[in-house]
């Protein structure tokens, strides 16, 4: 009599467990799952347009900078920090190049201790910015043919 009421108990319990489910959707990987935001669309700019700069706009997106950009730069945004964030064409050593001509050409000068090349990126410092914190430009290749270039203005 003992084993029939643990039996009885049991089936109860499936049963329920089964109309709970029921009652939820039934679907296990949909109550396991979390919704993830869409990422926004990337809009590519004529890579033939002039190189971004203060008071430009690239489609509907006005932009205000100081950091310079290549001139194929497209997808920017501006982090609301201060920071950029842009995507290029360019190869990693053509990126590395413009930024030393053009910061060199400011009067900055290269923190080269920490100048790091790694497969798919690198990162530059570069001292000389009048409020006297270094500007930092990070890359990283998308695996598209287009690669990140993300510039702020840090204490290092």
């Amino acid at each position: 009599m003992k084993h029939y009421r643990i039996f009885i108990a049991i089936t109860a319990l499936v049963f329920v467990s089964l109309a709970c489910n029921a009652l939820t959707g039934g679907d296990n990987e949909s109550q396991n799952t979390q919704t993830i935001p869409e990422a926004p669309t990337l809009e590519q700019v004529d890579p033939n347009a002039p190189s971004i700069s203060n008071d430009n706009a690239i489609k509907d997106n006005v932009v205000s900078t100081d950091f310079p950009v290549t001139n194929d730069a497209f997808s920017f945004t501006d982090m609301g920090d201060g920071s950029i964030v842009f995507f290029t064409k360019m190869p990693s050593k053509d990126v590395m190049k413009f930024y030393r001509d053009e910061y060199t050409a400011r009067g900055y000068t290269e923190r080269e201790i920490l100048t790091t090349v790694f497969e798919g990126g690198f990162s530059m410092v570069f001292d000389g910015e009048p409020s006297g914190k270094a500007v930092v430009i990070q890359s990283v290749d998308m695996g598209d043919g287009s690669r990140t270039v993300a510039i702020r203005l840090e204490d290092v």
